[in-house]
């Protein structure tokens, strides 16, 4: 770790976590880095070894100068060894306040949510997660917007040009076939099932629509009299809806490269139950960890992403490509409709259109030059602003401005 003068050793002592989702260790890993740089002390307490851990974090831990960052919940998800004997969270019992990066929509959560520390912030990735958390849990802490980051991996090594790269098309993620979630929709009766259905053929036909307002819409027309206690409570069964329109999108956009003769490499579980007419097109690699995920966007020209039903947000998957000199092939939100343009920095379709992909693919791989500009622009832009250094210093800056207040 790096050494402190007088002046960083007054700033807060910051503690993360590692050891459940592989994922967000990772992330907690790059922030805790750029965290260091910015003169904090640093403690990644590894949940996969939970009481050696809490024996270190106690050497680690100074009294009115411990912070707790962490994702999803991990802390403050029930976990025994972070309770007393009254069921205490051992952040309120320390006085530490939590910062908490919520990478999926609240609706996931509420249960969470309804036991929180005490001082607890909610950090929203996308800004209607900001207005939902506004208005169903307006007695939390909510903000600041903080979208996903990128991380390169070979920070000091100039990336590979696209027309050395191994792969034409390539996509880092898991696949559930939407059926998985039929069981769900029709588990109670056909009147509840043509309800579901009615939501989720809304959304498809509508994607830049959230899940929330649709839901709002349907349950309201059908129950003209429900109060918003109830609609919160609602919201919370309604997670199958927004995971049964996001792998039917996803599924869509690769189906609809492979069918058109184009090889798609994809990396992530579930890939192999994807139907395809041309599934010799579908190159399907093994599930892989973050920095497995980095290695092969920086074999690849052309990444694609499929929004999360992310609205208002961005994927790390985006600044992730752009970091490691792939181009990024994305649907929109109106936060990337801010911070990309179209042929200039990246690929934009839309998944109203998604019939429109083959031929954005083949005009890149038929037009090298346009291709590698786009990539540069790209990286430049993913480089100004879209580390997890980026966001290590927003995060710093609020939580240095809440000790001082």
């Amino acid at each position: 770790m790096t050494s402190f003068d007088e002046k960083s050793s007054s700033m807060k002592k910051i503690m993360l976590f590692e050891g459940d989702i592989e994922t967000q260790g990772y992330f907690s890993i790059q922030l805790a880095e750029a965290f260091e740089k910015l003169g904090h002390k640093t403690f990644i307490f590894d949940l996969a070894s939970p009481w050696s851990s809490t024996e270190k974090f106690f050497k680690f831990y100074e009294k009115g100068n411990t912070v707790l960052v962490n994702f999803n919940f991990h802390g403050m998800s029930g976990e025994e060894y972070f309770l007393d004997e009254n069921d205490r969270m051992m952040w309120d019992a320390l006085q530490i306040p939590a910062y908490n990066i919520v990478v999926d929509h609240p609706m996931y959560y509420h249960h969470f949510l309804e036991k929180v520390p005490k001082d607890y912030h909610h950090i929203n990735i996308d800004r209607n997660h900001e207005k939902y958390m506004r208005r169903f849990f307006p007695e939390i802490k909510n903000g600041p917007f903080l979208p996903l980051a990128g991380t390169q991996l070979y920070p000091n090594k100039s990336y590979v040009p696209a027309r050395y790269r191994r792969y034409d098309v390539t996509m880092v993620g898991n696949y559930t076939p939407p059926s998985q979630f039929e069981k769900y929709i029709t588990r109670i009766d056909d009147e509840y099932t043509e309800f579901y259905y009615g939501m989720i053929d809304d959304l498809l036909a509508h994607p830049m629509r959230t899940v929330e307002d649709v839901a709002q819409e349907h349950i309201k027309r059908e129950i003209p009299e429900v109060t918003e206690e109830e609609l919160k409570m609602l919201m919370s069964k309604l997670t199958f809806i927004d995971l049964y329109v996001r792998f039917t999108t996803r599924g869509e956009a690769v189906k609809a490269l492979a069918d058109a003769g184009i090889k798609v490499n994809v990396f992530g579980g579930g890939w192999d139950r994807l139907d395809c007419k041309k599934p010799e097109n579908l190159i399907v690699g093994n599930s892989l960890d973050s920095v497995g995920c980095l290695k092969k966007l920086c074999q690849s020209k052309i990444s694609l992403n499929v929004m999360p039903w992310f609205r208002d947000g961005a994927h790390d998957r985006i600044f992730n490509s752009m970091l490691n000199g792939a181009l990024c092939l994305t649907d929109s939100s109106v936060y990337l409709d801010e911070i990309l343009t179209d042929k200039v920095n990246s690929m934009i379709y839309s998944t109203d259109n998604i019939g429109a992909l083959p031929d954005m693919v083949n005009w890149l791989l038929d037009n090298p030059s346009d291709l590698q500009r786009i990539i540069d622009n790209g990286y430049e832009l993913a480089k100004s602003a879209h580390t997890w250094e980026h966001r290590a210093e927003m995060l710093h800056n609020l939580i240095e401005r809440d000790g001082t207040s």
